[in-house]
C-alpha cells in the first residue's frame, strides 16, 4: 500500500509520552473512503497492535458468519491448550459471547478460539485484501507469549519468518507451538524475560503488527465498508460499541458522538488505542495511536495523556470539541417580559 497521504503534523502531545509514539487521526468520507482531513506522526512506522487487533478478529467472525461457515451458536470448550494468559471465558460459550469477551473484556482466550476456528489466515487476509503490507494479523495472543519466551523451537529456527514467502505455514506451525504450553508452563518461563531481557525490538518479531495509517484505513474499512449482511451489521454494530474510548474521547464527553467502535490494547511498555466515530453533526473520524517501549513496564496509566493528544488531533482535524452553548431566551419571549416589565427567564 502506498504510504499515508500528505497531511499536516500532529500537534504535540499536551503531556509527556515516552517511547517511540505514532498518531493518525483523520476525517474521511463514508462513501469513497477517501482522507478528507488528517494529522500524524509517524503514522507509517510500524508499531506493535496488542489488544486492539482484536477488532480484525471480530471482523473476520463476522464474514465467516455471512459466507455460512460459522454459526453465532457454536460452543467451545476452554482445554489447557486453547487457554491464554488472563481471565477466560466458561465452558461452552458460543460465538456471540465470545465476541462480547474479546471487546468488552478483552479476553485472550475468546479471542484466540475465534481466531483460530476462523483460521490465522482469513485473520490476515483483511489486510492483504487491502493491500496493507505492513500490517500482521495473523497470530493468536498466545503465540506472542509463548516466542517471547523462547518456547517456540519454529520462531528459533526462523526469526525473519515474517518475510518468507511460506509465512502462513510458520505462523501455524507456531500456533501450535505455542498449545504445546500450558499458562501455568508458560507464565514463569515469560515474567523472567520481561524483567531481565526484554528488549522492545523483540516485539516486532513476536506480536501482530500495523501503522497508524494502515490500522486506521482498515478501521474505516471495517467499520464503513465492511460488506457485511444486515445481520452481520447489526452483530457488529451490538459488539463493537462495548470496546473502549468513547469516554476518553472529548466529543464523547460534550455529547457529540452518535456512532463509536473502539478497543485499546496494552503490553509490556506498549499501549494502543484505535476506533472511529462518527459525530452528530456529520464527521466520519478514525484514530490510531501507538506507543511502544515506553519508560513505563505498566502502561494503563498513560490513558488519560493518549487520550489529551488524540483529541487535540481531532480538535485540529474536525474543530474543537466543546459543550454546546446553552439556547438564548427567543426574542418573542424578551419582548414579553420587556413590556410586562419582568425579567426574561434564564436560559437553562
Amino acid at each position: 500500500m502506498a504510504p499515508a497521504p500528505e497531511a499536516a503534523k500532529a500537534p504535540a502531545p499536551p503531556y509527556p509520552l515516552s517511547g517511540r509514539l505514532g498518531l493518525w487521526v483523520a476525517e474521511v468520507d463514508p462513501q469513497t473512503l477517501e482522507v478528507l482531513r488528517a494529522v500524524g506522526t509517524n503514522p507509517d512506522s510500524v508499531f506493535p497492535l496488542a489488544s486492539t487487533y482484536k477488532q480484525a478478529v471480530l471482523w473476520a467472525t463476522l464474514r465467516e458468519f455471512d459466507a455460512g461457515r460459522l454459526s453465532p451458536q457454536e460452543r467451545f470448550e476452554i482445554t489447557p491448550a486453547g487457554q491464554s494468559l488472563g481471565e477466560y471465558p466458561f465452558d461452552h460459550s458460543n460465538v456471540r459471547t465470545l465476541t462480547e469477551r474479546m471487546i468488552r473484556n478483552s479476553d485472550n482466550t475468546a479471542t484466540d478460539l475465534l481466531h483460530r476456528r476462523v483460521g490465522l489466515q482469513r485473520v490476515q487476509a483483511l489486510a492483504d485484501e487491502l493491500r496493507l503490507c505492513h500490517t500482521r494479523l495473523i497470530l493468536p495472543t498466545k503465540a506472542w507469549w509463548v516466542m517471547q519466551a523462547g518456547l517456540s523451537s519454529t520462531y528459533l529456527a526462523h526469526p525473519d519468518w515474517w518475510r518468507r514467502e511460506d509465512r502462513a505455514a510458520l505462523a501455524a506451525q507456531m500456533d501450535a507451538d505455542a498449545k504445546e504450553y500450558t499458562v501455568y508452563e508458560l507464565v514463569p518461563k515469560l515474567d523472567p524475560y520481561f524483567e531481565k531481557t526484554h528488549e522492545p525490538r523483540d516485539d516486532l518479531g513476536s506480536h501482530n503488527l500495523s501503522t497508524p495509517y494502515e490500522f486506521a484505513t482498515l478501521l474505516a474499512h471495517q467499520y464503513l465498508r465492511g460488506g457485511l449482511s444486515e445481520r452481520a451489521g447489526r452483530w457488529q454494530d451490538e459488539v463493537a460499541r462495548l470496546g473502549y474510548g468513547k469516554a476518553g474521547l472529548r466529543a464523547g464527553q460534550v455529547g457529540n458522538i452518535q456512532t463509536f467502535y473502539g478497543k485499546g490494547g496494552n503490553g509490556w511498555r506498549l499501549l494502543t488505542y484505535t476506533g472511529y466515530f462518527k459525530t452528530k453533526d456529520g464527521h466520519h473520524v478514525v484514530y490510531a495511536f501507538m506507543q511502544h517501549g515506553a519508560d513505563e513496564w505498566y502502561t494503563m496509566p498513560n490513558t488519560y495523556r493518549a487520550f489529551a493528544w488524540i483529541n487535540a488531533a481531532v480538535d485540529e482535524v474536525i474543530g474543537p470539541q466543546k459543550k454546546p452553548a446553552p439556547p438564548a431566551a427567543s426574542a418573542a419571549v424578551t419582548s414579553a417580559a420587556t413590556a410586562s416589565g419582568t425579567a426574561a427567564p434564564k436560559a437553562p
